[in-house]
């Protein structure tokens, strides 16, 4: 493990090289164990490298999300963010309101368009109506649009379940412990785009917030902006590492772990000169996976400090309280009455 450093505040952020887990080598996730538990248990985000991805495939993933943004009102209200919370969401209508750190902040400054897990018309959960179950809105007028998100997330999910073997090995489980959960993942994929606007007290382009999430790959695009709050309570910027995916814990792997695993509150401030486009995937196990308290992380010393919840009581819960669909109808209702 290396460590990559801001240059203004000195404080680093643990860089690891995956390329050993990449090419299989039956040795690589316990390689890995120091530097995954320091990094999660430590900071709550980590950087990696030669993870695997094709940097062209990222490239093509950022185009597209530019390529989304760049169309007509009109045209990114026609997939509005719908119940299962996939569409558009349109700027300055939501942020986080759960997050242990939520501000009276104003409306984040972005808009997004959200995708999860496609799934065809006699998929079990389709049939049985579950929400988060699809389906995904497509816009009319993009081809290959589909077709390119659909190639990243699969690119990304393998990445996510190639480095569960090194999380559950951290926590001294077995090296299996989350296969289970994640031979389907239940995720979330975004693609936000976040004007240049001048910066003013209480407006972010994302506010103060953890993620709900087990885990966060974010693809760096170069453009700074994604800030992450250090144990002393300073917020310093995430360095750009080129070939790099920013990797954070989000609450499900905190409560899993009963709190062992930080997750850790990061923002984003609205960039300086030029827009800037994220692409973050938000990985998460089987809808109906229980979280209750892995046994390595809680004693009698340290009792269980949440209670057993499914992923999709918390995700139900979760979307309600900060994106709510029904904000997205009021939006389109004002657009008709025009």
């Amino acid at each position: 493990m290396s460590t990559s450093t801001d240059p203004q505040t000195g404080n680093a952020i643990p860089l690891i090289d995956l390329a050993g887990l990449t090419a299989d080598e039956p040795s690589a996730a316990r390689d890995l164990v120091p530097d995954m538990r320091h990094a999660l248990e430590e900071i709550g985000f980590l950087m990696i490298v030669n993870h695997g991805v094709p940097q062209a495939l990222i490239e093509q993933t950022f185009a597209q999300a530019k390529r989304f943004h760049d169309q007509s009102m009109a045209a990114k209200h026609a997939v509005l963010m719908n119940a299962h919370n996939n569409g558009y969401m349109a700027m300055a209508r939501y942020n986080v309101s759960t997050s242990r750190v939520s501000e009276d902040a104003l409306p984040d400054m972005n808009e997004s368009f959200f995708i999860k897990r496609e799934r065809p018309p006699d998929d079990p959960l389709v049939l049985a109506g579950r929400r988060f179950a699809g389906p995904n809105e497509w816009p009319a007028d993009l081809p290959g649009f589909r077709e390119a998100l659909l190639a990243y997330t699969d690119t990304v999910d393998a990445l996510g379940r190639r480095l569960l073997p090194a999380v559950a090995l951290a926590l001294d489980l077995p090296a299996d412990t989350f296969d289970a959960a994640f031979a389907e993942s239940q995720f979330s994929f975004r693609l936000s785009h976040y004007p240049a606007v001048d910066r003013k007290p209480g407006q972010y382009g994302f506010a103060p917030h953890t993620d709900a999430n087990f885990m966060t790959f974010l693809a760096q695009s170069g453009v700074p902006g994604l800030q992450i709050k250090m144990a002393s309570g300073d917020w310093w910027d995430v360095p750009h590492v080129p070939g790099s995916f920013v990797v954070n814990t989000g609450d499900m792997l905190h409560r899993w772990t009963n709190g062992r695993f930080k997750s850790t509150p990061h923002r984003v401030v609205p960039p300086q000169g030029q827009a800037r486009y994220a692409i973050p995937y938000f990985f998460g196990p089987h809808m109906d996976s229980l979280i209750s308290c892995l046994p390595t992380c809680c004693d009698e010393d340290n009792p269980p400090r949440y209670p057993p919840i499914t992923y999709d009581d918390y995700i139900n819960w979760w979307y309600d309280a900060n994106y709510s669909a029904a904000e997205q109808d009021d939006l389109l209702s004002a657009e008709k009455a025009r």
